[in-house]
């Protein structure tokens, strides 16, 4: 196949057929940008197997317990969203969690940060809504390079950190001890998040236990 040196511009296609084999090649300037975007896929982080699920009927004995504990027992007031940030540990395998309500039950989820651990302390984040989380999202992308940077990073490239482990449902946790498990995927921060956006009246009394196992 003999070389022919065609001028392109964005977009343009060179067609080119084959003598011998009647074979067309289609030639694109854009085939960088596709090789870009396929590098950034493979840069995509892995799916995430389901956690383990269970419940348990011991509500009075948990409770009890956990109210006892210094950090087992918060309120998630009527329309907050409730994120427990629980980084890997370096001893641990696997994740463990078990929570309940009083009288009402909560929406609940668990996501996976693909992040560098830098500190193994548990920390609580409360918002308002998801959409104030798209909010400190943005605030965290400003801060990752200077105003004006044209390669500084997307929300959607924020975005590809996170992956979903158990999206967010109501869970009748104060009927029974919601509880579940999952294995480390790697490296990095999971989110728990305790949903109370769709309570416009009720604040929810929760009991909650978070640990590893090795």
């Amino acid at each position: 196949l003999s070389s022919y040196h065609v001028p392109q511009g964005v977009g343009d296609i060179v067609m080119i057929q084959s003598d011998h084999t009647g074979a067309v090649d289609i030639l694109s300037a854009e085939l960088e940008t596709a090789d870009l975007l396929g590098e950034q896929r493979k840069a995509q982080p892995p799916p995430l197997a389901a956690p383990t699920m269970w419940t348990t009927e011991k509500m009075k004995e948990f409770k009890a317990k956990m109210g006892k504990e210094k950090n087992g027992r918060m309120v998630v007031k009527r329309g907050e969203v409730v994120t427990v940030r629980v980084p890997t540990h370096p001893d641990g395998k696997c994740i463990c969690w078990e929570f309940a309500t009083d009288d009402y039950d909560i929406g609940f989820g668990v996501y996976f940060d693909w992040t560098t651990v830098t500190s193994t302390a548990i920390t609580v984040q409360v918002s308002e809504s998801s959409d104030e989380e798209d909010e400190e999202e943005d605030e965290e992308i400003e801060g990752l390079s200077p105003a004006g940077d044209v390669e500084r990073g997307s929300r959607s490239c924020l975005r590809s950190r996170y992956g979903e482990i158990l999206p967010v449902y109501r869970r009748n946790s104060h009927r029974e001890v919601q509880a579940g498990s999952h294995e480390y995927p790697g490296e990095g921060v999971y989110l728990l998040k305790f949903d109370n956006s769709y309570s416009l009246l009720r604040n929810k009394t929760l009991f909650l236990h978070v640990y590893y196992t090795s």
